[in-house]
Formats: structure tokens, sequence, C-alpha cells
């Protein structure tokens, strides 16, 4: 059977003649609409590639080599902008050019259904390459609200005076996971002084004087001290957990109690055969200087936490500029395309 179609005049731009056409009463041409969006999607992909590898060719880890990162940062805002225009021009274009002609329809009804195809095909592409690269997106997202939020709950712990206790946590955490922080500082403590050293070894008796054989070379004296070792290794490493655990509750209420710096002091005092009062000076000093490390840590993770905060809304807030061009200069260029359409 032979289809029949309705006659009805046809939209002419240049002078305003009419024809008779076959009637087409769909306002969408899906076809043309999807073709736009996958143009613009792999062209995107394209100059994405194009854009990251030219990008790494400015970039150096020396530092005397390469663009800096500010000037990195307006390089790549204004490339992902550039993209973002050609491949919806791009995806606009082909949207308009390839729809069906609409017959016996007003121009104003014209200009805004290619204005439409435009849009349609940017919305398409746009929402094919945001399922694609979820996880660049997600990352972007997520890692603003997870600064934010950790600046959030240091403002909140400082004002709660929870820092502290915080702080001992990460201090034993990171010491059981290898930083040398707090084993440095602990080592310091117990160090003796080389004039100490020097005088406890020649004090030390000599033991280990038998007569060799004959014709059997003389045995070197031993100090007591080899006999000894084990056992002071021993006693140091109990004095080490001891004042560990005292600078952890120190850190934890933010102060050390007269009675530990006394204590403490003792212990040192023991493994480095120093008087009560300097050894009490030297915990105090100790005590302080890992305060002043937590301190310059915990400054330094919420200026990082910060600096990633504001670098993840300025990218936001350039990719909503980027597809917003974007969608307008689809929506132009669909016009453009829709009338060369009706032209030719």
């Amino acid at each position: 059977m032979e289809t029949q179609f309705a006659q009805r005049p046809e939209n002419n731009y240049r002078d305003g003649t009419l024809s008779t056409q076959p009637v087409n009463d769909s306002a969408v041409a899906w076809c043309a609409v999807f073709a736009g969006a996958v143009a613009s999607a792999a062209l995107s992909l394209i100059l994405l590639l194009l854009g990251t590898g030219f990008g790494l060719t400015l970039v150096s880890p020396w530092a005397s080599e390469g663009i800096s990162a500010t000037t990195f940062g307006v390089t790549s805002i204004v490339g992902i902008t550039l993209i973002s225009l050609a491949a919806s021009a791009l995806g606009g274009y082909l949207a308009g050019r390839l729809r069906t002609r609409w017959f016996n329809t007003p121009n104003d009804e014209v200009y805004f259904r290619d204005t439409a195809h435009g849009f349609l095909s940017w919305a398409v592409a746009t929402l094919g390459t945001a399922a694609l690269l979820t996880g660049v997106i997600g990352s972007i997202v997520g890692g603003g609200v997870k600064a934010g939020a950790s600046v959030a709950e240091g403002a909140a712990t400082v004002a709660t005076g929870v820092a502290a206790s915080g702080a001992a946590a990460a201090l034993i955490e990171n010491n059981s996971e290898g930083d040398t922080t707090l084993p440095y500082l602990l080592d310091s403590l117990l160090r003796k002084d080389a004039s100490t050293s020097s005088a406890a070894v020649s004090q030390q008796p000599i033991i280990n004087q038998e007569t060799p054989a004959e014709g059997q070379p003389a045995l070197a004296p031993a100090p007591a001290t080899e006999k000894n070792e084990a056992a002071s290794t021993t006693q140091n490493d109990a004095s080490k957990s001891e004042l560990m655990r005292i600078f952890v509750h120190g850190i934890a209420t933010d102060s050390l109690p007269q009675d530990d710096v006394q204590y403490a002091g003792q212990l040192v005092a023991q493994a480095t055969g120093i008087d009560q009062r300097a050894a009490e000076q030297r915990v105090i000093d100790g005590f302080t200087t890992l305060r002043q490390k937590l301190e310059d840590a915990e400054t330094a993770t919420r200026a990082a936490a910060d600096k990633a905060r504001e670098a993840s809304a300025y990218t936001s807030l350039w990719l909503f500029i980027s597809l917003l061009s974007g969608a307008f200069i689809a929506s132009l260029m669909a016009v453009f395309g829709g009338r060369q359409r009706d032209f030719n």
C-alpha cells in the first residue's frame, strides 16, 4: 500500500515562497540529536587526550624546569573550556544539520526547535561523558566534601579540646606504623653524654683474665659491660615504654604533671647517669618538642585540607562555566546548521 502524505506548504528562508512537501509532524529528530551527541563525546575524548599529553610536556618534577602550578592551573581551565566549546559546537551543528525539514512551521518555531536540538545534543553528550567519567567527577566533588569536612571537624575539635586526645591516638598509630618521631625522641632522652659513657667504661672491672696455654695468644681483657649488655637493653626498653605512655597521656591532657616529670626524670637519670634536675629538664624539653611537632603537623594538615577545598571549589565553578558555555554554543550552532539544512 502506498503511504499517503498530506500536502502542506514548506518554509523557505530565502525568498518566503511556499512549496508542497510531505508532512513531518515530529518536532524532535532524535537520530540527529544522538548523532550530534556521539560526535561531541568523541571529539571531547580526542581533545582531552591531546590536552593531557600537551600539559604533561609543560610540567616537570625539577624545581628549575616546567611551568608553575598557577600557570598550569590556568592553562588547564582554558584548555577544558576550549574543549567543551569545540565539542559542543560540533554536536550542535550536526544535530541541526541532520534533522528533517519541518513544513508549514513558523520561523520562530523552527528557531526554537533547532535550539532545542542543540541543547539536547549537548545534554546527551554531557550525561554520557559523565557516566564514563563518574570516578573522576566523584573524586573531584568528594575531595572537596572531605576537605571541607576535615576543616570543620578540625575546628570543632579545637573548640571542644578533643584535639589533644586525637593527636595522642595518632601518635600511637604512627609509632606502630613506623614513624620515627617518638622513637627518636625517646632515644634522645635516654642518650648518654660522651664524657659520662667514657667514665663509666673506664671504671668497669676487668674480668676473664685467665692465663693462656703455652703457645696460645693472650686473651684480650673484656669489660664487665659485655656481661650486663642484655640486662641494660631490657631496662632501656622498659624505660622507653613507660616514657612513651607518660608522653601520650601528657599530650592527651595537654599538660605534664609534676609527678610524671619527676618519675620520668628518675628513669632518664638511671639510664644516663645524669643528675635528677638535669634529667627532669631533659624530660620537659622533650615533651615541649613533641607537642610542638604535633602542632606543626596539625597545622600542615589543616593547610593541606583547606588548599584541597579551595582547589575543588574552583574546579567545580570552572566546570560549571565550561558546561554552561558548551550548552550555549551547541544551541547556537544547531540554529546555524538548521538554517543550512533548510537552505539546501
